[in-house]
């Protein structure tokens, strides 16, 4: 039986290992799946209108704004920066917001109101709750994007090195870039099309990249947006700015990387101690308390 009993767990545990190997060493990243897809199904892709929900949303937002007119609730100035930041453009993520900040109270109020326990605790604490989660959806919106704006921009400038020695203006380089890097980093594409978008509507080249480091909020695009406008007045070789601009992200990545590995040190202190210690101890001094157990019961007879 207990012969059994270990082939049964070998054979499960072999199992285990032989699925995790398969799906971790087989598995096709998103990217590539997406880019098959795009190269697949181009020009297939079939329009959908749905104007029953559009004419609801519509007729949602305009009864929110009525709402918010009445109750005297400007619109908040920062708001449409915030949306920008988070990567949301338009009217309409606007209009989401507001009403989720009008319906989410409403929705809470209702809900604390069917709870049988201290109903008036609940009914003051969730539609608080309900006001304050949209602002903090939308701050960690924002934060994911700039993390991944962060992630993206070494990427971004060893590519856009290479399109400049290859003959490439600034202005067709960062097209080409945000163009090549669509599926991998959609984040640091939008960002250099909107550039793109700007200068052909006609706005300066250094407002254009100015605006996009008040976009993103980033240190790193900061620099960037400086060494390009530096480079613009004062004429030096754009190739040679980019490629020690390109050596320090990669140290700046480096660094960040060996300083992230060495905090692990101190970080894995608490689960060996709260975890792995107490396992150990019992795994080990387990059969020997035991034993010291029966031995002593066997003397005391």
């Amino acid at each position: 039986m207990t012969y059994l009993f270990s082939l049964a767990i070998g054979a499960t545990v072999f199992c285990g290992i032989a699925l995790a190997s398969f799906f971790f060493f087989t598995r096709t990243s998103r990217a590539t799946l997406q880019r098959i897809y795009e190269v697949t199904y181009a020009g297939r892709r079939l329009k959908r209108n749905v104007p029953l929900t559009r004419d609801a949303g519509r007729r949602l937002f305009t009864m929110v704004r009525w709402v918010r007119a009445k109750l005297g609730m400007g619109v908040e100035i920062g708001l449409p920066q915030r949306l920008a930041n988070a990567g949301y453009k338009g009217t309409l993520p606007a209009d989401i917001y507001n009403s989720a900040r009008i319906l989410s109270p409403l929705m809470g109020l209702l809900a604390g109101s069917a709870i049988p326990f201290d109903r008036m605790f609940w009914m003051i604490a969730l539609p608080a709750a309900g006001f304050i989660a949209p602002n903090i959806v939308l701050t960690r919106l924002v934060a994911r994007r700039r993390e991944k704006i962060r992630r993206s921009i070494p990427d971004a400038i060893d590519l856009l090195v290479i399109c400049v020695d290859a003959g490439l203006g600034i202005d067709q380089a960062l097209l080409r870039v945000g163009q090549e890097l669509g599926i991998s980093h959609p984040q640091i594409t939008e960002e250099l099309l909107q550039i793109n978008r700007e200068q052909r509507a006609g706005k300066p080249r250094v407002e254009a990249w100015a605006d996009m480091a008040a976009r993103s909020e980033l240190e790193d695009i900061d620099a960037f947006a400086a060494m390009l406008q530096q480079t613009e007045r004062f004429g030096t070789p754009i190739a040679r700015a980019l490629s020690t601009f390109a050596d320090t992200i990669r140290m700046k990545r480096r660094q960040l990387a060996e300083e992230l590995a060495a905090k692990t040190t101190v970080k894995i202190i608490f689960p060996l101690v709260l975890f792995i210690f107490p396992s150990m101890f019992i795994v080990l001094l387990g059969p020997a308390v035991l034993t010291i157990m029966r031995g002593m019961a066997t003397m005391t007879q």
